[in-house]
C-alpha cells in the first residue's frame, strides 16, 4: 500500500474518522466486482459492470476544503477514461460536509463540471460503513479507511486494491498518475 503521510487534524474531526467497524464483518464480499452502489441519479451502480477496467474509488462531499479535486478528477476521467479508467464519486456525509439531497450533491458536481460516475450518499467509516469501504479494511486493514474527504482508492483491471492515497494527496499527482499509468499498462484479467 501507498504510505501516505498523516497530516494534522482537527481534533472533532479525528474522531469522526476512527469510528471502529464493532459488531460488522470485514468484508461482505470476496470480490470487489460482488460490490454495488446506488447511483446518484437512482438505480443501481454495480462494479461488475466495470470488470477488467481500472477505477479510481474516491470518497467525496460537497462542502469540503478538498471538494475542488472534483475538477482533477474530472481532468483523470477524460484523459484515461478511453484507456480504461473510471472515476467514481462515492458521496459521503460521514464526516458531516455533504449536501442534504441528491438535488443538491448534483448541483455541485456540474459546478464542477463532473460528469463520471457518482454514487448516491453513503457511510464510508463506522459500523454502517458501505461493504466497498468493509472490503478495503479486509484487504489493507483499518489504517487504510477514510480519516476524511477525498481518499482515493485504486483497484486493478483483476478486481485487487493497488493503492491508496488520502486527500491530501491531489489526483494529479505523479504519485497517482504513474500509478494509474501502471494499472491500465497491465494486460486485462483472464
Amino acid at each position: 500500500m501507498t504510505a501516505i503521510a498523516r497530516r494534522p487534524v482537527l481534533a472533532a474531526a479525528l474522531s469522526l474518522c476512527l469510528l471502529p467497524l464493532r459488531g460488522v464483518p470485514a468484508a461482505e464480499a470476496a470480490s470487489v466486482w460482488e460490490i454495488g452502489f446506488e447511483a446518484l441519479e437512482g438505480g443501481p451502480l454495480p462494479l461488475a459492470r466495470f470488470r477488467g477496467r481500472v477505477l479510481l474509488v474516491v470518497n467525496t462531499a460537497s462542502f469540503c476544503g478538498f471538494t475542488p479535486q472534483f475538477r482533477a478528477l474530472q481532468q483523470l476521467w477524460e484523459h484515461y477514461r478511453e484507456r480504461g479508467l473510471v472515476v467514481i464519486g462515492v458521496s459521503s456525509d460521514s464526516f458531516r460536509q455533504e449536501a442534504d439531497s441528491r438535488a443538491r450533491v448534483r448541483e455541485v458536481c456540474d459546478v464542477y463540471g463532473v460528469d463520471f460516475p457518482m454514487t448516491a450518499t453513503v457511510p464510508v467509516v463506522g459500523p454502517d460503513a458501505h461493504p466497498f469501504f468493509r472490503w478495503v479494511a479486509a484487504k489493507a486493514g483499518t489504517a487504510a479507511l477514510p480519516q476524511w474527504n477525498f481518499n482515493k482508492y485504486l483497484i486493478g483491471r483483476d478486481g485487487e486494491l493497488l493503492g491508496y492515497w488520502r486527500s491530501f494527496t491531489s489526483p494529479l499527482s505523479p504519485e497517482v498518475t504513474q500509478a494509474i499509468e501502471r494499472a491500465l499498462a497491465a494486460p486485462p484479467a483472464g
